[in-house]
């Protein structure tokens, strides 16, 4: 009679023999910046893959061949849908077809900044109608140390069968730069921490057979949710000291784009980082918050963190403050002027506005009575207060000459330097997008 161990590492066998041969097939639950571009590498890489939403527009655009990701090819997805290797449903029944599944959904905070799991918690319902035998499951979302133990897991296991003996369970943080040129999905490196070796080792064979990249296996998922969050609060409070740095600057009349690029030619000891309008996209601004918060779970409050969190959430209100003292200077009131905002993007030439500090400008405008403009030639629509705003996708010599200030908030590719330094009166550029010093251009 087999032992219970050796049920597990037959089945650990048979699926790492399935992934091996390209003959399992993969689910991913959550199309958006993190699922469809993972779905898209798994079907490239042979496999079948299905991926599951709860919206209905993304599925139809998806079956379609219609790509809404700037980090995907839109001749690739059309190439995988056409050769039927990538399909998307809302039908979570689906999931019974799949040997295993990852999930990419948002990991919010709420009005608290306190994490909102609700979203992984409703996925692993889904799948636990649906689990079977031998079926690997993997978190790629973001959260805190402890979920995949103690929320995913008890979930998982409502469904009769158990963790680490019936079917694998790990965590695989998402790594996605939205814009980055040189690291994609494809060749970005991936940390993997399963429940159990077996667990891990099967992970990370899926993963070694879609990615061009090394697969680093951790002892635990807890340390690899730590790992991820590490990554994250290393660059927000990096990114505080220079936002803090650019305000004392700017009181000393200090350039501080000059001071940070005379600090980065040491060659050792030192890493640049960047002053700007604030914060934004789906990591650095939320990340940090998911610790704090599981942090006074163990009576430990997270000094350093917090401080920095709380600089950079401040930024944007430090940039509408310097936006009164420059209208100021030439006898302007805030109240009545016009504005022109260009970029809506948490950062330059991609289309992405989650969390981007230039809506919390945009509001602050709207609160000094600003009349505003924005231009943003990635963004289509952006969500505003209770309704849809579209922006501008392209500026003109008389939108710039008519701005009683141009504020650079996203410094896109697309944009005319040139044109806008030539028929702007006054610039507020918090991006840097100017490498010579010019008497109308005001930096962070």
């Amino acid at each position: 009679m087999q032992t219970t161990k050796q049920t597990n590492n037959i089945l650990a066998e048979n699926l790492i023999k399935k992934l091996d041969n390209k003959t399992a097939v993969i689910g991913v639950v959550g199309l958006g910046y993190v699922g469809l571009p993972l779905a898209v590498e798994k079907a490239k890489a042979g496999y079948n893959v299905i991926g599951f939403d709860v919206q209905d527009s993304r599925v139809e655009e998806v079956n379609q061949g219609i790509n809404y990701i700037g980090d995907v090819v839109d001749e690739e997805l059309q190439e995988i849908v056409q050769n039927n290797k990538l399909k998307a449903t809302t039908d979570y029944a689906l999931i019974k077809e799949v040997d295993a599944v990852a999930i990419c959904v948002p990991t919010p905070l709420d009005i608290y900044k306190q994490p909102n799991t609700s979203y992984v918690e409703s996925s692993a319902a889904e799948i636990s109608d649906y689990l079977h035998k031998g079926m690997l499951v993997v978190l790629e979302s973001t959260t805190y140390p402890g979920t995949t133990e103690e929320i995913l897991k008890p979930i998982l296991e409502e469904s009769n069968l158990k963790c680490g003996e019936d079917f694998f369970l790990a965590y695989s943080p998402e790594r996605v730069d939205p814009g980055n040129k040189q690291f994609k999905t494809k060749n970005t490196p991936k940390v993997v921490g399963g429940i159990t070796d077996n667990c891990t080792k099967v992970a990370a064979t899926m993963y070694g057979n879609v990615l061009e990249s090394d697969i680093h296996q951790v002892s635990s998922p807890s340390v690899a949710e730590m790992e991820k969050i590490l990554e994250n609060t290393f660059r927000n409070i990096n990114i505080g000291l220079a936002n803090e740095m650019a305000i004392l600057c700017n009181k000393m009349g200090i350039d501080v784009w000059e001071v940070i690029d005379a600090a980065a030619t040491k060659p050792y000891g030192f890493m640049p980082f960047y002053p700007g309008p604030g914060l934004g996209g789906h990591c650095i601004p939320i990340d940090p918050w998911y610790l704090t918060w599981k942090a006074r779970e163990y009576n430990y409050h997270t000094k350093l963190i917090e401080t920095a969190g709380e600089i950079n959430n401040d930024m944007p209100e430090y940039v509408v403050k310097r936006v009164m003292e420059i209208l100021n200077k030439d006898g302007k009131a805030l109240n009545g002027a016009n504005i022109l905002v260009l970029g809506v993007a948490y950062k330059k030439d991609i289309d992405d506005y989650r969390e981007s500090p230039v809506l919390p400008i945009l509001e602050k405008l709207d609160e000094y009575g600003a009349n505003w403009t924005a231009v943003d030639p990635y963004v289509r629509e952006f969500k505003f207060k209770d309704g849809t705003h579209v922006p501008l996708v392209n500026v003109s010599s008389e939108k710039l000459r008519s701005a009683d200030l141009v504020l650079i908030a996203t410094n896109h590719s697309d944009f005319d330097y040139k044109e806008i330094l030539s028929s702007s009166t006054v610039i507020f550029d918090t991006r840097n997008s100017f490498s010579h010093k010019y008497s109308q251009v005001y930096k962070i």
